[in-house]
């Protein structure tokens, strides 16, 4: 059968939807026959079920529509994979605005109006915004057309790390931390605040972030109190620091413990439940810091999933807004 490009889409004739929606899911019925997007048009030519379009085959077809080169890469691996896949066109699926691909369960097809996956395709060489995240799977074309398949979602963080109250506790604001000589035993066996100086020791020392959250809750006292931590954390990291800061008093209320991730090159390590340290388990996520406008291509996105990946944590990104957090979570798939 011939195909017909106009206004977009590609017309096929008499007997177009018995043979391609009707039986096996492609376009859209238009009478007797079907109309096309070009990446199913494409795909059909690349089977062998569509003869042309307008006399173009496959290799003419993609020369003259190049744009549609990666999404037909990722529907061709999502039909071999199985799925009825639509393409994401206005009045084809619901809310078709920043994907490309909608995947069917497997077992129906467009017609039953069943999501499984939204899909936006990137190339590697992209750059992706994270606010535009967090509904859809990215499928990511690398240079040597390989796929790689990330889900994200908005999912929300809690844990049960509350501490009813903690006794007050004074410190010494000494370069990029501060040292507590002798603070209450539960401000580190319980609170998970700090890291002893010494094993043999009772002093602990604190991050300045630790330090700023506890000094701005009436808990600990240094010499220019909060103000002082503060300038000096922004004096080291710039407004890094308050970006960090925001996501750190978000998580404590939260009643998620957060630790340094620099041994996992992240921002933080997460632990949803501390009673004592004697009795801590894995951390369970690792969390990086960005500005809620931020961008990132998918291979520095897939470095940062694969090292969570390797360590068994899941990757959260804090977007951090107006005061706001915002989370975004990343992960491999396998459709």
């Amino acid at each position: 059968m011939q195909g017909h490009l106009a206004d977009g889409l590609v017309e096929v004739g008499p007997n177009g939807r018995e043979r391609y929606y009707d039986s096996r899911g492609y376009g859209r019925p238009r009478g007797d026959g079907v109309v096309l997007d070009p990446i199913e048009a494409a795909h059909l030519l690349y089977r062998g079920d569509l003869d042309a379009v307008d006399g173009a085959g496959l290799s003419k077809f993609l020369a003259d529509n190049d744009g549609i080169v990666a999404p037909f890469l990722v529907y061709k691996d999502l039909r071999q994979r199985g799925f009825y896949v639509s393409p994401a066109r206005e009045g084809w699926v619901a809310e078709p605005s920043g994907i490309d691909l909608v995947t069917h369960p497997r077992g129906d097809g467009p017609w039953d109006e069943t999501v499984e996956y939204r899909v936006r395709v990137v190339g590697e060489r992209a750059s992706v915004s994270f606010a535009s995240l967090g509904d859809a799977v990215l499928a990511v074309v690398d240079e040597e057309s390989e796929l790689t398949y990330l889900e994200t979602d908005r999912p929300d963080i809690d844990g049960q790390s509350h501490l009813d109250a903690l006794p007050n506790v004074e410190g010494d604001l000494l370069g990029d931390r501060v040292i507590c000589w002798s603070p209450p035993v539960v401000l580190y066996e319980r609170g998970f605040y700090g890291q002893p100086l010494d094993r043999d020791d009772d002093a602990v020392q604190l991050s300045l972030l630790e330090a700023a959250y506890l000094a701005e809750r009436g808990i600990l006292s240094v010499q220019g109190g909060t103000n002082a931590i503060e300038a000096r954390g922004r004096s080291v990291e710039g407004d890094r620091f308050d970006r960090r800061l925001t996501v750190y008093r978000t998580l404590r209320k939260r009643g998620v413990v957060p630790k340094t991730g620099f041994k996992f090159g992240a921002d933080f390590r997460t632990y949803e439940t501390v009673e004592h340290v004697d009795d801590l388990g894995h951390s369970e996520l690792l969390v990086r810091v960005l500005d809620a406008d931020a961008e990132r291509s998918p291979r520095d996105i897939a470095l940062d999933v694969r090292l969570a990946h390797g360590v068994r944590k899941r990757m959260i990104f804090a977007l951090v807004g107006d005061d706001s957090v915002e989370w975004l979570s990343v992960g491999r798939l396998t459709p």
